[in-house]
């Protein structure tokens, strides 16, 4: 796929007019307090994974609702022996339909001395990857395959005002995990999992819990608009053929609607972590311009896009690790 979206000196200065409900931050400052009423902490069950460098904890901590919500923690073995001071944290949310998958799968970041939280996200697994164990206990209106258009009506109702809430509850239980350091717990992840980090991001800054650092990869999620605009592909293409089905202009204005809500160019501008993107140029599942219109928007100066002018949505693959990496620990 040759560059099909604007150039990089428009996109650098993209700063788009977004629909945004009036009442955003009162919705999602309401659904974060009401999701915190639930009293219980996460529960961490020690897995023997057979390795000796990291130890590995099943975790289980109620998010949106209070429902189950699964997680592996992945830490340095030497750190339980007491030694080290308290470990620097990072929650990490999965792509588009992908679970949790295999300890073995995530060793980077406990590798390089940070406690790793990896979110299972609620009702996936299935479509990529080794599985995940979290189902979706809320039962969804009609819509497309796929969890875009799952309760498209009405923004209380929809997947991702559940998701996003998992995202917040996933760093409050980290952060309560003895030997991890509350004040030093960050956000990252691709695709739909850089969409959750800065939603999660936004979430908690609204009621003072930003995050240390902010990382999301080739962001899902961002300029819902732009995006059916400019692409046919999966999964922004679950909206086109939904509102293709759906001609009614009453329901077209209430999709709309319900994605204001959700919309990352919405949430950014609400985040007060300093923030490291990345965008792939060639990207045709999360096209570049609507990665910008989120971090233009983003809520402070302290931020940093890494531009991959070459690569589709696999972005920076592993290159990203170094670039994270460093940028984490000058944030420490």
């Amino acid at each position: 796929m040759a560059h099909f979206d604007m150039s990089l000196d428009e996109l650098v200065q993209y700063q788009p007019e977004v629909q945004c409900p009036e009442d955003l931050v009162e919705f999602w400052t309401r659904t974060v307090t009401e999701s915190r009423q639930t009293a219980d902490g996460p529960t961490l069950t020690r897995c023997d994974a057979g390795m000796t460098e990291v130890v590995v904890d099943d975790v289980t901590f109620p998010g949106f609702g209070g429902h189950p919500i699964k997680a592996w923690l992945i830490r340095p073995a030497r750190h339980l022996a007491g030694v080290d001071a308290p470990l620097p944290g990072l929650v990490e949310f999965l792509g588009y339909g992908g679970g949790r998958g295999l300890p073995v799968e995530h060793l980077w970041w406990a590798a390089s001395g940070v406690a790793h939280l990896v979110m299972d996200t609620r009702g996936q697994g299935g479509h990529w990857g080794t599985g995940g164990e979290t189902p979706d206990p809320v039962g969804r209106s009609a819509g497309v395959g796929g969890w875009l258009t799952s309760g498209i009506d009405d923004p209380y109702e929809h997947f991702y005002r559940r998701m996003f809430t998992d995202g917040v509850r996933a760093v409050d239980a980290l952060r309560s995990v003895e030997g991890v350091d509350a004040a030093r717990v960050s956000v990252m992840g691709g695709s739909q999992g850089g969409g959750c980090a800065i939603a999660a991001s936004a979430l908690l800054s609204m009621v003072g819990d930003a995050p240390l650092v902010t990382m999301p990869d080739v962001p899902f999620l961002m300029h819902f608009r732009r995006a059916v605009q400019i692409v046919d592909s999966n999964p922004y293409a679950e909206i086109t053929k939904w509102l293709s089905i759906r001609r009614d202009p009453a329901v077209v204005e209430a999709t709309w609607h319900t994605l204001s809500y959700l919309d990352g160019a919405n949430l950014a501008r609400h985040s007060v972590s300093p923030a490291n993107f990345s965008v792939a140029l060639m990207d045709v599942t999360c096209p570049p311009s609507t990665v910008y219109a989120a971090y233009n928007a983003w809520g402070t100066d302290d931020k940093k896009m890494d531009v991959y002018p070459y690569n589709n949505h696999e972005g920076g693959g592993a290159y990203r690790h170094a670039e994270q990496l460093g940028w984490l620990r000058d944030h420490l």
